[in-house]
């Protein structure tokens, strides 16, 4: 059942994690990324949700996330299988402690270059 209302970690750069409860609508979960939203699903069931776009349109830089640097504020939320959901208390804290404290980068890192990766299917089976 998806919920009208989830809690969320919410990451700005250059700020501390903060917990929040926001509207589970796609246009509110838009304005708090700051434009088109991109699910990062992460091993533990939750979801980074962030700018799409956030590189190409020269946001800041925010945090490190795996091999990858996220620009523009994101947020994490829970996966309940079909909908976005409120994240426990345990994960709150998890992704609490995760982004803090901030990172500061020199704009010279090579993950700040956008990139697309594209993977082809054969879908003729090498006929």
């Amino acid at each position: 059942m998806k919920e009208n209302m989830i809690k969320v970690v919410k990451v700005e750069v250059g700020e501390p994690p903060m917990v929040k409860e926001i509207a589970n609508d796609l246009n509110a979960l838009q304005a708090e990324v700051g434009g088109l939203i991109e699910c990062v699903y992460l091993d533990d069931g939750c979801i980074a949700v962030v700018n799409e776009e956030g590189k190409i349109n020269g946001m800041e830089p925010n945090r490190r996330m795996g091999a990858d640097i996220i620009c523009g504020p994101f947020f994490i939320c829970g996966d309940d299988g079909e909908n976005f959901a409120s994240l426990t208390d345990d994960q709150i804290e998890k992704y609490s402690l995760r982004f803090t404290p901030t990172q500061q980068f020199t704009g010279e890192e090579p993950e700040l270059e956008p990139r697309m990766t594209f993977i082809g299917f054969d879908c003729f089976g090498g006929r």
